[in-house]
């Protein structure tokens, strides 16, 4: 029987798994959208006069569940996601929902009970050790390390876990992968997730068939995939839809305020960007605006909650220019002005800036740890980002095709952290809470 539950909390998904010795499995999660063997790290939050409770109770749903139910419920749901970016801000003290404030804490917490309640039988009492995955550096312009652990603390507490452990992301790659080395090999794990890439160089020995793995450094950097599909927005769907362009206020001509459209960051943003000021000052603005058309698009788009159909669009064109040269990206809702032929080599000087800082992170490691490039035996490449060719190629160049692997992209983490949880030194493993 299972004793450790391995999670790995992510930005963009999450995923739960289990060790039973040296096996893992991941726990598929059933919801009211189906099944899988990951969960988007999405909340959302209904009213339910159907449900028993003081006042008027909540439907509470997680993953594509909470997607569902925000889209199928256009200005009656409240809808979270990506919450692992608030965990490190001292700014962030909590969100209002339905005149209720939640604290970070307690919206880990309703995220990660839905889990267990998708999870049936396999996330029960029994389990004596949760193992979590930490960023090497957490998201955020000034990221408080310690209040992001504590505010983790709090939410896993509440599920009387007689142990909880925390591990670095890509440390429990690294574990992940060195199950299949058969020589000793000092290995680079680089993890992309949603809102952060993380470095992690790692020496593995096996003496007398027991691996022991001597941590040599870390690095991250909060840049990643989420950053990449802004990009594509940026430069494809905001110019269409007012930004760039000028308005007329009294005998002068000023741009549209750029800082309208920094809301597609997040497409959930869109729809809390509706509730706000700035939202009706950007109506006000049609009237006044030398090309009024693209600001009514914009308007539109917000008005009918299309942030999610625009942002699927935006990840299969990032997907399709990881496997050809040129792709055509379309959104209906923006008619066929907005269709356009996306080149690879356009995307890669759009995100030439980011890649950039994830190429500093990457040798601000080696040099902290005074490690070459030439002495990584191994660069294990894991999180949906890998699969960016711009991404790749950077590591080819450094380190050369042939010692670089990948595997497991999505699932890597949760299965290391699980298989961490079983050992008896893991508290040689753990990272300080």
């Amino acid at each position: 029987m299972a004793s450790a539950l391995g999670l790995d909390f992510g930005t963009t998904n999450s995923v739960l798994a289990l060790a039973e010795g040296a096996s893992t499995r991941s726990i598929i999660v059933e919801s009211p959208a189906g099944k899988s063997d990951t969960t988007r790290t999405a909340l959302s939050f209904l009213k339910d006069s159907g449900l028993k409770g003081s006042g008027t109770p909540l439907k509470v749903e997680a993953g594509q569940a909470a997607i569902r139910d925000f889209i199928d419920n256009p200005g009656e749901c409240r809808f979270l996601q990506s919450i692992k970016t608030f965990a490190a801000s001292a700014l962030f003290q909590g969100t209002l929902v339905f005149a209720k404030r939640y604290e970070f804490e307690d919206l880990m917490h309703r995220f990660l009970a839905r889990l267990r309640d998708y999870a049936g039988g396999n996330w029960d009492g029994s389990l004596r050790r949760v193992v979590v995955g930490r960023p090497v550096q957490f998201a955020g312009a000034n990221p408080d390390e310690k209040l992001a652990l504590e505010r983790y603390n709090r939410a896993l507490e509440r599920f009387g876990f007689p142990e909880i452990h925390y591990v670095y992301e890509p440390v429990a790659a690294a574990f992940y992968f060195a199950r299949g080395l058969t020589r000793d090999a000092t290995v680079l794990v680089a993890d992309f997730g949603g809102g952060t890439t993380d470095y992690s160089i790692i020496r593995f020995e096996s003496r007398g068939g027991q691996v022991t793995a001597t941590p040599i450094g870390h690095s991250g950097v909060g840049i990643a995939g989420d950053h990449f599909d802004f990009r594509i927005i940026d430069n494809i769907v905001s110019p269409l839809i007012g930004k760039g362009s000028l308005f007329k206020s009294f005998d002068k001509l000023l741009e549209v305020p750029s800082s309208y459209y920094a809301n597609f960051g997040r497409w959930n943003q869109l729809s809390i960007f509706k509730t706000l000021k700035d939202f009706a000052e950007l109506k006000k603005l049609v009237r006044a605006s030398l090309e009024p058309e693209k600001l009514e698009a914009f308007v539109e788009l917000i008005e009918h909650d299309e942030g999610y159909p625009l942002y699927q669009a935006v990840s299969a064109t990032k997907m399709q220019l990881s496997e050809r040269e040129e792709t055509e990206f379309a959104f209906a809702p923006l008619g066929e002005r907005a269709r356009r032929t996306v080149r690879r080599a356009d995307f890669e000087a759009w995100i030439a800036p980011d890649l950039a800082r994830i190429e500093d992170a990457l040798d601000d490691v080696l040099q902290k740890t005074q490690t070459s490039s030439q002495s990584i035996d191994r660069v294990f490449l894991t999180g949906g980002t890998s699969f960016v060719p711009a991404v790749r190629r950077l590591f080819e160049n450094r380190f050369g095709r042939e010692r670089i692997e990948s595997g497991g992209e999505l699932l890597s983490i949760a299965h290391g952290l699980a298989l961490i949880g079983e050992r008896e030194d893991i508290a040689t493993w753990t990272a300080a809470a």
